[in-house]
């Protein structure tokens, strides 16, 4: 028997300073991350929204909640992943983000997909 279980997400997440878009003399740090999501369970999932928690170096947090991302609300299949780059502005060089997306899977199951904290920082400002 397939021990597999139904909904599995593997989320993987690469980040960079975009430095010719940020004006750090203002306090603006404009920072890209690019997230895959890859299905390792056995059933489709759709993607339908998103939670953010986004914390910078003075521990300033936001929450963001929205549907889907970068304006859709993919499907995912098993074994298939969707890829997306985004973007957030931060006052300080350094910052985290984690979170999650509320997903929804082929049989109509709701489930949390938790996004792993990580790191936003301009190069060479950690050790």
């Amino acid at each position: 028997m397939d021990e597999t279980p139904d909904y599995t997400l593997e989320i993987r997440i690469a980040t960079r300073f975009l430095d010719e878009e940020s004006e750090p003399e203002r306090d603006r740090y404009v920072f890209a991350y690019t997230i895959r999501i890859r299905n390792l369970g056995r059933r489709a999932a759709q993607l339908m929204s998103r939670h953010w928690i986004i914390t910078d170096g003075n521990g300033k947090v936001d929450e963001v909640h929205g549907e889907g991302v970068v304006g859709e609300q993919p499907t995912i299949a098993p074994g298939d992943q969707f890829e997306y780059t985004s973007g957030a502005v931060l006052e300080t060089a350094v910052g985290s983000m984690q979170g999650r997306y509320d997903m929804v899977g082929e049989d109509g199951t709701c489930f949390d997909a938790p996004i792993p904290p990580f790191t936003l920082s301009v190069p060479r400002t950690l050790h």
